[in-house]
């Protein structure tokens, strides 16, 4: 598959960044490396990359100033940070600062191209205003979800569970990745707070042709009806 779109990955792990490299050329991605945000910060100003790929450790600082660089230029180039989870301050909100995403270490290497490809979507305005799945939509301007004769209204956590989904359709998320993504830090999260909001939205979704599917023992994955 042909892609014009050109993506830098700003990672000091060599194995990490070779892989990373290595799996999103085979999906037709333009690649540019970076092993420090010296370096980063240099190829994002002169090649405006569709996308970048942010280690938020490296070794000439941290990701978070580099993040804020670019954003106090005004520059809107997408950024899904790479995190370890214990890498993440409690006392900093990785979206706040200006990330479009964040994707927590280790990965499946599926997961971090589903990201690549809605981050990549929201940014040249595709899907911004409405995003379907078999035959759901979903208005998260408005907080409403459509099918058939059905408008039903979403919460918050709802909404944004369900465009994780949506964005990602068939591909598996496993509750702590889902967690990570609901949830702040510094939120008080039980054990069950994801099988709530999962079981809130499989009701609303009852009559439509989609639903949440448990894979045991991995997570969950947004699937229609055959």
């Amino acid at each position: 598959m042909t892609n014009t779109q050109h993506i830098l990955c700003i990672e000091d792990e060599v194995d990490i960044q070779e892989i990373i490299a290595y799996n999103l050329r085979r999906a037709g991605y333009k690649l540019s490396l970076a092993s420090d945000g010296i370096k980063g910060l240099a190829l994002a100003q002169t090649q405006t990359p569709d996308l970048i790929l942010l280690d938020i450790m490296l070794p000439d600082g941290d990701g978070r100033d580099f993040l804020r660089s670019i954003r106090s230029k005004n520059n809107n180039i997408p950024v899904i940070v790479m995190t370890a989870r214990s890498e993440i301050s409690d006392r900093v909100d990785l979206l706040d600062i200006g990330a479009d995403d964040y994707i927590i270490k280790p990965f499946e290497f599926v997961e971090l191209e589903a990201r690549c490809r809605a981050v990549l979507r929201r940014h040249s305005g595709q899907n911004q205003q409405a995003l379907s799945y078999g035959d759901i939509t979903v208005y998260p301007l408005s907080a409403l979800i459509e099918f058939g004769n059905h408008k039903i209204s979403l919460r918050n956590r709802e909404l944004r569970l369900l465009e994780i989904f949506c964005n990602s359709p068939e591909i598996l998320f496993s509750k702590e990745q889902l967690t990570d993504r609901l949830f702040l830090i510094s939120d008080e999260v039980t054990e069950n707070a994801v099988e709530v909001y999962i079981g809130r939205l499989r009701k609303k979704l009852l009559q439509s042709n989609v639903t949440i599917e448990t894979v045991r023992g991995i997570g969950y994955r947004l699937m229609k009806y055959e």
